[in-house]
């Protein structure tokens, strides 16, 4: 085997990890692809001969890339066709029986859309900190070299984005039964156009997110507080009978399937047995790149 051959064999085993840094960097699966490749690119060009830990240096390498396409990124925010500015980041979508193991290396450690949605508030360099540091255990001694400052002040960036996160609402629950079990209520009760009993599913504060992108622009929205969003569910109730149960991140959510096709993405954030957050990808263009698994009853 030469060494090409060697330096493949070693990145294809250190794939699923470098995608799951740069999901969790970028919230894009495309983007998350197109890091990892860039990655490789780089190993493939660069003598490593000197490098002990391998697997530590592509780490680095496809955070400096990610901390590069996110400084890049602000036109996306700045969008004036999105005056709301809503970006609900991409699911990752399985089977309510389990997903893939590289779909699973994605969405380990309870890496919710809601949590993905509070990174995407941060600045790149404190994300980059964060999800280097309490994600994936990156000294700041690495992580400052990459933004540019002292370890120390790598430091204070990780501690700000950790607030950012703390602050940013109750923990979920973990048990999954139960998140499973509201998931079906909210379904039975949009489907029976019963509002009391969607109202009594949802967080008086609950926060409703829908992305509908650029190509169905209108359906963007963020609406707060039991009664309007229940009223809010109830509008889009002639689509309750393609509800299917599925893993979003990895706990109970639902996709919409009308004629088979992917319409919505729903990733429900449960605390104390209500719904405190849901996140709606409703955007044509990305649904339809999801890669979905068979979600038949």
């Amino acid at each position: 085997m030469d060494n090409s051959e060697f330096l493949a064999e070693r990145f294809e085993a250190n794939r699923p990890h470098l995608r799951s840094v740069a999901y969790r960097m970028l919230g894009s699966l495309a983007e998350a692809d197109d890091a990892v490749q860039e990655a490789w690119l780089r190993l493939s060009r660069s003598d490593t001969s000197h490098v002990e830990n391998l697997a530590g240096w592509l780490t680095t390498v496809v955070g400096r890339v990610c901390l590069d396409m996110l400084r890049s990124r602000t036109s996306r925010r700045e969008d004036p066709l999105d005056p709301l500015g809503v970006y609900v980041p991409d699911p990752v979508v399985g089977g309510i029986s389990g997903t893939d193991p590289e779909q699973e290396a994605l969405v380990a450690d309870s890496v919710g859309l809601a949590m993905l949605v509070v990174l995407d508030t941060l600045s790149p360099a404190e994300r980059l900190a964060f999800v280097l540091h309490d994600m994936f255990a990156v000294s700041f001694d690495e992580i400052a070299p990459i933004v540019g400052r002292t370890p120390t002040a790598a430091r204070q960036l990780a501690s700000r984005a950790r607030r950012r996160v703390q602050d940013a609402g109750p923990a979920p629950d973990a048990d999954q039964a139960r998140q499973r079990e509201v998931v079906d209520a909210f379904i039975a009760a949009s489907r029976g156009g019963d509002f009391e009993a969607l109202v009594s599913l949802l967080d008086p504060d609950v926060v409703l997110r829908v992305d509908g992108g650029v190509l169905a622009l209108g359906a963007s929205k963020v609406v707060r507080g039991a009664e309007t969003v229940a009223g809010q569910a109830l509008m889009y109730q002639r689509f309750s009978p393609y509800a299917r149960v599925a893993l979003v991140n990895g706990v109970p959510g639902i996709v919409s399937l009308p004629e088979g096709k992917a319409a919505a993405v729903m990733a429900f954030t449960v605390s104390g047995g209500k719904v405190v957050q849901l996140d709606i990808l409703a955007d044509p263009e990305r649904l339809r790149a999801l890669n979905l698994p068979n979600l038949d009853d």
